[in-house]
């Protein structure tokens, strides 16, 4: 008897081998090759017998705007472009616990009075499902609750006519087809399961869910092909031990991307934050040495959040550098400029930088305000009281311009601030008033106080002078006085 030939596919990028091994050439990861069944017969080419020939349309033409189905859930709502779009599949990814399952079964409760909702779970019973609702207090909801992992017969069941409008697939690892050898939660099961299912919802037009696992990188688990196959990808992020949530939009055919939606967990679910930034600067102290305010972007949302820094003397060979919530290779290169172009000794010094509230920072435009925290913390001089920075860091030491000066700035003055620290305007902008991209500060429509700093030397200048005013920018690289007298001992230059 012929032995059945079988194939080795990594669980991570989804590449093949005919042999095992320790290590995934295709993407480096360890232990992650699983044996799957190879196919009996190579698929073979297209041969002699010709398709049917493509229609092909205009690039101009009458296209209507797909309809949209309003959950209620303001915060959902604006992550995935305006409400659920009829015949789209979505998919939500994120750490365990961290409250997926919760807030998709608010989501299905409140889109339960305008459409037929289907809430189809393979980790969980019924009577796991129903104490969750009642928990959460929507169990008089109208929505249709299974149990069932086979995509046969999920498929066999939503294919009758008056199916539900909106199906949620808690979730797509745990689905299985049966014409496949392979386990659950492999690559060809979660490609086939999910290319099975998302078919169905494109030709019957019922909006898809689906959840996704992460892997321990924060990445959707499976076949990177799984992103590509869907029309939005969210994550739902945070710190289980912080209340905050955040569901956060990286891909979205129907709306834009890196928009996020801000929750906080309760015993009763997830409830809406409508303004963030004051939540996040809630437990915020004044004249505290280490702290600044950053005034960030997150896709078309302004929000203000605390950045701290903490520097001590190390008795290490290699000082630490820990970092919460930001990218530690850019803190690298903050700690660099400041070391070289401003003559602010750290490499001694164990650095510690955490963004407050358990929210994570990818804008680069966040340099400047880890910087001011980093002086601030060596000084031991506080920030300007009631004062927001903002600005990008350039490897030379200058400061550069970062999009939507005027929408954080008006963020900033909805929550009481009276100051900016900001980056010089380009030259060719410097006189106007204002531009198309809100990229130059208009400090009398938001009613601060503008600072404009254009090097490292004109922020170090501030911590020298604590009434805040300007001062004339140094020309060396030396610090200045208030900032050589904050040092520890032995960390004074000149």
């Amino acid at each position: 008897m012929a032995r059945k030939a079988v194939n080795y596919v990594c669980q991570e990028c989804g590449a093949s081998s005919t042999k095992w091994s320790g290590r995934c050439e295709g993407c480096g990861q360890w232990n992650t090759l699983a044996e799957e069944a190879a196919l009996e017969a190579t698929p073979k080419g297209l041969g002699a017998k010709k398709g049917r020939k493509i229609q092909f349309q205009g690039l101009r033409g009458k296209s209507e705007h797909p309809p949209r189905q309003i959950s209620g859930i303001k915060e959902f709502d604006r992550v995935t472009g305006g409400g659920m779009v009829q015949g789209s599949a979505l998919l939500v990814g994120g750490d365990p616990g961290i409250g997926k399952s919760t807030l998709l079964m608010q989501v299905a409760a409140e889109l339960s009075g305008s459409l037929k909702t289907a809430y189809i779970s393979g980790e969980e019973a019924i009577d796991q499902l129903r104490l969750r609702a009642d928990r959460l207090g929507v169990a008089d909801a109208d929505v249709a609750l299974a149990a069932a992992t086979s995509v046969r017969d999920i498929v066999s069941s939503l294919g009758e006519a008056g199916g539900p409008d909106l199906v949620i697939i808690d979730s797509i690892q745990t689905m299985f087809v049966d014409s496949l050898d392979s386990a659950p939660g492999t690559v060809a099961q979660v490609r086939t399961s999910a290319q099975e299912l998302i078919r169905l919802a494109k030709r019957s037009g019922f909006a898809l869910i689906l959840v996704g696992h992460v892997t321990k990188d924060g990445q959707i688990a499976g076949p990177r092909i799984l992103e590509h196959m869907v029309d939005t990808v969210l994550y739902f992020e945070g710190d289980r031990s912080h209340q905050f949530r955040i569901l956060r939009s990286v891909k979205n055919r129907f709306g834009a991307t890196d928009e996020i939606g801000v929750f906080e967990m309760t015993g009763a679910g997830l409830s809406e934050v409508e303004n963030p930034s004051a939540l996040f600067l809630a437990d915020r102290e004044d004249e505290i040495s280490g702290a600044s305010v950053f005034a960030g972007m997150e896709g078309s949302r302004p929000l203000l959040v605390e950045i701290q820094a903490l520097t001590s003397p190390s008795a290490l060979g290699t000082p630490r550098r820990a970092v919460v919530g930001w990218d530690s290779a850019r803190l690298a290169m903050i700690l660099a400029v400041l070391e070289t172009r401003s003559g602010l000794s750290l490499s001694a010094m164990d650095v510690f930088l955490n963004v407050a509230g358990g929210l994570k920072i990818n804008e680069p435009a966040a340099d400047l305000a880890v910087a001011a925290a980093l002086i601030s913390s060596v000084s031991g001089v506080p920030m300007p009281p009631e004062t927001v920075i903002f600005g990008e860091i350039g490897l030379s030491g200058e400061i550069r311009s970062v999009p939507q000066i005027n929408a954080r700035l008006k963020e900033a003055s909805k929550l009481g601030f009276s100051r900016a620290i900001v980056p010089t305007p380009p030259r060719p902008q410097k006189n106007n008033k204002k531009n198309g991209n809100g990229n130059t500060a208009n400090g009398g429509e938001s009613g601060l106080q503008i600072t404009e700093v254009s090097r490292m030397e004109d922020l170090l200048a501030l911590f020298a002078q604590p009434d805040g005013k300007r001062g004339k920018p140094q020309a060396s690289a030396e610090p200045p006085a208030g900032l050589t007298a904050g040092l520890p001992p032995g960390q004074a230059h000149g």
